[in-house]
Formats: C-alpha cells, structure tokens, sequence
C-alpha cells in the first residue's frame, strides 16, 4: 500500500507541504488543477509547476484527483468529440510529469451531494452530512447549491460557481438521459481514452457514485458491486480500473466493501478508504477513520486489501474537523492525520502477523 495525501495546491488549501511531510509514511500528493474548466485540455507548463512544488518535499505526483469529464461527453452530445480530443491531451501530458493514476468521475451534474458541511458530532467535533428528508422534499436543487458555496473561503470541487449557474439548462440536458444512455456514454468516452493510457502507462480510475443512488432524476451508474463489475468489462483492460471508495460505496448497507476489495483488487490502483455512520432513517455523517465510530469496519477492509498484496495507492479520504481547525469541509490536517496512522497501525499489524507466520512455518519445517 503506497499512502498518499490530498492536496489542492499553494494558495487553495489550508495545509503545506510541509506539514504534509511530516506525516509517517506518505509518499506523495494527489493533485489537480482545479481552476481549469471541465473539457479544456490542461497545460504542460502547470503541470511541470506542480511536480516542482512537490518534489522539493521528497513528494511524487503519481495520482491525478480529478481531470473531470465534460458533461457533453457525459449526455453523448455531437460536441463530445472534441472534449474527448482535450481529455487524450492531458493524458498525453500526464504521462510526460510522472502520473500514473487518473482518478474521474461519471456523475451527472453533481460530483458529491450532502446537505451540512459542518455537521456537529456528540465530541463536538464537525463532519459533511447528509440529511435524506431534507433532498427528499427538495423541490429545487438551487437551494443544495446555495448551501454549498456559503463557505466562501475554499473552493469546492464539483460545485464550481461558474458551472452551477448553468444548473437549470443542465437539468434540461438530462431530463431524457436514462441509465442506459448514461453506461453507453461511458463506453464511448473509455473506448476513446483507454487506448491512449495503454500507450501512455495511466490507469483510468472511476470514483463511485456519491451517494451511489439517482438523486433529482439524475441518472447515477457506479453504484454498487454488480455495476463496478459493468463497469469494468466496458473495456477489459488494467488500465481501466475503479477508485474504491469506502465511503462512497458504504452509505448503501447492501454495499461490502470489503468483499468488493477482495474481488477487484487487482483493478484498483487507488483507494479511497474513509468511515460513516449510518442511521436508519438514511441520514449519515462521515466520521473519524476508526471501524468503532462508523458503521464500516475498516478493521475489514484494509484487511481485505492486505489479502490481495494491494501495492496500489491510498489516502484516507474525508476527515473531521477537530481542534478548532480551519479548513476547507473534509480535508483539515489533523483528523486526516489521524486517520493515515490508523490505516497504518492496522497495516503493520498484519504485517507483523504475516512474518510471525511464515516464521513459524519455517521452524516447523527444519
């Protein structure tokens, strides 16, 4: 397991590079360039600025989060083409600084929806949460948008001001698109782009839906175990692989993860591994890393990773913010912080384990 970090670069994020160093274990950073507009292609030069910055800490830049998909290529419009032209560009370009993963999304519309950014857990901690009663008698989605981007301070990946303000036209675009459309569109896009990172040594690797279930009539399509499986027969390649997300995947109790891991690992070269806590009344709050404060057991799940030799990378995803930090919603220093040390901690104990075993069998032997 190679553990990398969330960074959103000099000027857009809370947390240094420096600070990031001083993190055990983590190896590299997992960047974009977030001021790019979905579709254009993303310049060398900014690129090369980026693997600078990082270097200088003894960081790679191996693992792109995200080169985000037109929605034109998503709704299959006659203008995809061209998109798809700026989308084997930046492959192109990857390649040339390093990276080797692409971590994208398929979501119309919304990358990510919840309802609180700064939810108040009983340690009086804060977490992203998702309140089912109140997007069920949602009538206008403007209203989620507006709650959105009251935090000012950080910009939001997926909830892009400038996109948003197209957010009526867009649901106009898809008022006819079913999930059929939607997994066709996909087939295209990767029948396109996986060549290109064949050639290119990158792996394309899709992030589950989040929430993995159709909100607003929107069509959503990397939901569950059935579908990653769908998803990467599109095109059977290794460089056409899945972001696992514990996080994503887990806020439907139908969803084992652990099991999923065990059964795709080999096309899983990044993994999102984080915890919730789901309620009965299809509320959750995301919460601290460890399997005794969410519903999920990570215990499991990094288990399941350690099984199947998992040499792909990681990062713990989402955090809370404790300690009066300041930070943009989900990505603090601290609880992130926390949380690579627990993913460790288990990590180590299974090797340990291991090498105790092999010990053993191998005294036996003699």
């Amino acid at each position: 397991m190679r553990m990398v970090f969330r960074w959103f670069g000099e000027g857009n994020d809370t947390v240094t590079l420096g600070q990031i160093r001083q993190i055990p274990g983590v190896e590299g950073i997992v960047w974009a360039l977030h001021d790019i507009p979905a579709g254009e292609a993303w310049p060398l030069d900014r690129m090369l600025e980026i693997k600078k910055q990082a270097s200088e800490y003894g960081f790679h830049t191996e693992v792109v989060e995200s080169v985000n998909v037109h929605e034109d290529i998503k709704l299959g419009l006659p203008t995809r083409d061209n998109y798809i032209d700026n989308y084997k560009t930046t492959v192109e370009r990857l390649a040339k600084v390093g990276v080797k993963v692409i971590c994208y999304n398929f979501m119309p519309v919304f990358d990510w929806i919840r309802t609180h950014l700064f939810e108040p857990l009983a340690d009086n901690s804060t977490a992203l949460f998702y309140e089912k009663a109140k997007i069920d008698s949602m009538n206008n989605p403007e209203e989620l948008v507006r709650v959105i981007n009251e935090n000012p301070d950080f910009t939001m990946p997926g909830w892009e001001p400038e996109r948003m303000k197209r957010l009526p036209a867009l649901f106009e675009a898809y008022k006819n698109v079913t999930e059929e459309d939607l997994w066709n569109n996909l087939r295209y896009f990767l029948e396109q782009i996986i060549p290109v990172c064949e050639v290119n040594d990158i792996k394309m690797a899709i992030h589950p839906d989040d929430p993995p279930w159709s909100l607003f009539g929107l069509p959503r399509i990397i939901t569950d175990r059935e579908n990653i499986r769908r998803m990467l027969s599109l095109v059977d390649s290794p460089n056409n692989g899945v972001t696992l997300c514990s996080g994503s995947l887990g806020i439907n109790p139908d969803n084992h993860v652990a099991d999923m891991v065990r059964e795709f690992a080999d096309r899983i070269p990044f993994a999102h591994i984080r915890n919730v806590r789901l309620y009965d009344n299809g509320n959750f709050i995301e919460t601290s890393h460890r399997s005794q404060d969410g519903t999920l057991d990570i215990c499991d799940i990094v288990k399941a990773y350690h099984e199947r030799g998992f040499t792909g990378f990681a990062r713990p995803d989402h955090g809370r913010q404790i300690w009066n930090e300041q930070c943009r919603p989900g990505y603090g220093l601290y609880d992130r912080a926390l949380g690579i040390m627990y993913l460790w901690g288990i990590w180590d104990s299974l090797e340990r384990t291991k090498r105790g075993a092999a010990a053993c069998m191998q005294s036996t032997s003699i």
